[in-house]
């Protein structure tokens, strides 16, 4: 039985409702529930949030389910609300699901300003099953505690750690790969947040991260911060622009710098 889809905006409750039904429709049996995680689970969302969710199937997607889902999420891009243009989020088969051991495996997924389903592995991770069973909102389906299994602080903490160091010697060896308006604020507060999961042992939000950032470390990285925060409206729109020269040099030394402060926080398991 669906959930009543209660946020604070009733058009995207509209996207939230036509996105399960229709899901719900396509995939008929292979349905098992459909689940919002990020900002919107975490707390801290905005208008300027994107709309993270998860859709649990019993088996893999079939081609014939996938052609049906991608007319499906056109059509849903397509509606009059800027909020259908900013979901994002993937399918995982049950199985996947339950057992972390799985992570990484590319999954259907649906990027955030885009219209057609991709194969990645975006969503495949272990903080994102554990921020869908410890405070994952439930859209349609059942608590998403049964359906994941419990994932301890330390295996968190060591998921965090080894994503903010390994996605940031990418950035630093290959940054022209990310200069651009769009992956130049996503890094900045992205990192911010990690170390802030980090340090606690949980999965926050990114207003969060920095907001800690900001007050408890180096005072200099406050006005990147800041200006970062404010540039984060329209993805689909800042991707394409240059990231302006001297941030992204600044991001690059952010990022360099936290990975150095992540040192402290090494897991022990």
């Amino acid at each position: 039985m669906n959930k009543t889809i209660s946020t604070p905006y009733s058009d995207l409750n509209e996207v939230l409702q036509d996105l399960v039904e229709s899901t719900q429709t396509t995939l008929s049996a292979n349905f098992i529930g459909a689940y919002l995680q990020g900002s919107f689970a975490v707390g801290d969302f905005d208008l300027d949030s994107d709309v993270d969710f998860i859709i649990v199937t019993e088996e893999e997607i079939t081609s014939d389910h996938l052609e049906k889902l991608q007319i499906m999420h056109e059509r849903i891009y397509n509606h009059s609300t800027s909020w259908a243009q900013h979901l994002e989020g993937s399918y995982f088969p049950k199985e996947i699901l339950m057992d972390r051991a799985h992570c990484g495996k590319k999954l259907w997924y649906l990027d955030n300003g885009t219209r057609k389903l991709i194969q990645s592995d975006h969503c495949n991770t272990v903080v994102v099953r554990w921020v869908v069973r410890e405070k994952g909102v439930t859209l349609a389906g059942p608590p998403p505690k049964t359906l994941i299994e419990k994932i301890d602080t330390e295996t968190l903490r060591e998921d965090i750690f080894k994503t903010l160091n390994k996605w940031g010697q990418e950035i630093i060896s290959n940054p022209e790969k990310y200069n651009n308006h769009f992956y130049q604020t996503f890094i900045v507060l992205s990192y911010c947040r990690m170390l802030h999961d980090l340090k606690n042992g949980t999965n926050g939000s990114k207003r969060s991260g920095a907001e800690w950032v900001k007050k408890n470390l180096n005072p200099a990285w406050i006005g990147l911060i800041d200006r970062t925060w404010g540039g984060r409206p329209n993805p689909e729109k800042s991707i394409r622009q240059p990231a302006d020269p001297e941030d992204f040099a600044a991001t690059l030394k952010f990022v360099k710098y936290i990975m150095k402060e992540s040192a402290q926080y090494v897991p022990t398991k």
